[in-house]
C-alpha cells in the first residue's frame, strides 16, 4: 500500500473540498476501497475520513417514503423497521450481499459506488480499460463467466457488484449529494451510473468531491417484494444472475404491478420498464413471460463462459412472475 494523507472530517463543506483535490478520495467503511488499495488498484494520495458527519439517519419524508442518511450501515438498515414493514425487497437484497461482519462496517453510500470484481480489473499487471483506460479488455476473450451480458462495449464488459443498488433501482431512490462549491443536487438512480461505451474507467456522473449524503425512497408500493439471488455458494459470493421484484396480482390473476431489477448481468444494475409494461395486464402465462424475457435480453451478448446467463435470466424471471401468481392463489 502506498503512502497516502489522512484527514479526519467534522463538516460536510470542508470534507468535500479537501476530497476534491486530484488524486483524493472519500473513506467510510472502506469495505472496498481498503482492498482496492492494498491491491494498488486504487492509490489515493488523501483519504478524507467521513466517518464523524451527520448522516447516520434513517427519517420518514413527508412525502411517506423514507430518508436514508449515506453513513447509515448495511446492517443497520436491513434491519431498520421501516425497511423491513415498507421495503422488504432491500432489506433482503442487503442481507444477500457480504457477510455479518462487513454489512456491520460497509455503507449505504459506499455501497453504490463498489467497484466491479472482474478478474482482470484486479490484476495490477493485466490490461483493463476500466483501471488504464486504453490498455484494452482481456475479459472479452478471457475468464468472464461472471462477467455482464447487457449494457457491454467492446472497451469493457464487467458487471457492477451490487446487491443494494439492483434493490434501490427497482424503489426509484434518488441520491442526494452535495458538492465541493456548497451546492447540492438529486440524482435519480436511472441516471447515476454510466455505461462503460469507450469510458469505462467512468462509472458515475459523480464530480470530483462531490459526495452522497442521502438516499430517498418515495412510498413504498404494494405487492410481493422478493429477491432473488443466484450464486455458487450459499453465502459472501457475488451474483451470477439476481432479481429484485415487487408483484401484485387482482383477484382475477392478473398482474397489476410489476417492477423487476437484474443483477449480474449487467454493466449497472439493470432495468428495463418495457418488460414490466409488457406483464402489466397479463394472466403471467409462459407466452407472456417468453415475450417479456425476449425484451429483456434482446440486446443481451454472451461472452463465451457467461453465455449462460441468458438462459439463467429466462427462468429466473419465470420462477418469480410464477411464484407471485401461485402466492396470490394460496
Amino acid at each position: 500500500m502506498k503512502r497516502f494523507d489522512y484527514v479526519r472530517a467534522s463538516e460536510l463543506t470542508p470534507a468535500c473540498k479537501a476530497a476534491s483535490v486530484e488524486g483524493a478520495a472519500f473513506i467510510g467503511g472502506g469495505t472496498n476501497l481498503l482492498d482496492l488499495m492494498k491491491f494498488e488498484i486504487e492509490t489515493p494520495i488523501k483519504l478524507v475520513d467521513i466517518t464523524q458527519l451527520e448522516l447516520k439517519q434513517v427519517e420518514p419524508t413527508e412525502a411517506g417514503g423514507l430518508r436514508i442518511g449515506a453513513l447509515v450501515t448495511n446492517s443497520d438498515l436491513a434491519a431498520h423497521p421501516s425497511v423491513i414493514e415498507n421495503y422488504p425487497v432491500l432489506s433482503r437484497a442487503i442481507l444477500a450481499g457480504a457477510t455479518g461482519q462487513l454489512r456491520n462496517k460497509a455503507t449505504t453510500g459506499g455501497n453504490f459506488l463498489q467497484r466491479t470484481r472482474c478478474y482482470y480489473f484486479y490484476q495490477p499487471d493485466s490490461p483493463c480499460n476500466k483501471r488504464n483506460p486504453g490498455s484494452g479488455c482481456p475479459a472479452i476473450d478471457g475468464e468472464n463467466r461472471s462477467l455482464a451480458i447487457l449494457g457491454t462495449s467492446e472497451h469493457c464488459i464487467a458487471q457492477h457488484p451490487s446487491d443494494m443498488a439492483v434493490a434501490m433501482r427497482l424503489l426509484d431512490a434518488t441520491l442526494e449529494t452535495q458538492k465541493a462549491d456548497g451546492s447540492t443536487r438529486q440524482i435519480a438512480i436511472k441516471d447515476f451510473y454510466q455505461l462503460p461505451k469507450d469510458t469505462p474507467h467512468i462509472e458515475t456522473v459523480l464530480e470530483a468531491g462531490e459526495m452522497i449524503t442521502h438516499i430517498i425512497l418515495p412510498p413504498p408500493t404494494a405487492g410481493m417484494h422478493t429477491y432473488d439471488k443466484i450464486r455458487d455458494r450459499a453465502s459472501y459470493a457475488f451474483a451470477l444472475v439476481s432479481c429484485a421484484a415487487v408483484i401484485d396480482v387482482d383477484n382475477t390473476g392478473t398482474l397489476t404491478t410489476v417492477r423487476l431489477a437484474f443483477g449480474g448481468i449487467g454493466t449497472q444494475p439493470w432495468r428495463n420498464e418495457a418488460v414490466e409494461d409488457a406483464l402489466v395486464g397479463t394472466k403471467g402465462g409462459i407466452p407472456d413471460i417468453v415475450h417479456a424475457a425476449n425484451i429483456l435480453l434482446e440486446q443481451a451478448q454472451g461472452w463465451g463462459q457467461n453465455d449462460f446467463k441468458i438462459t439463467l435470466t429466462r427462468r429466473l424471471l419465470k420462477q418469480i412472475i410464477q411464484r407471485a401468481l401461485a402466492a396470490k392463489d394460496a
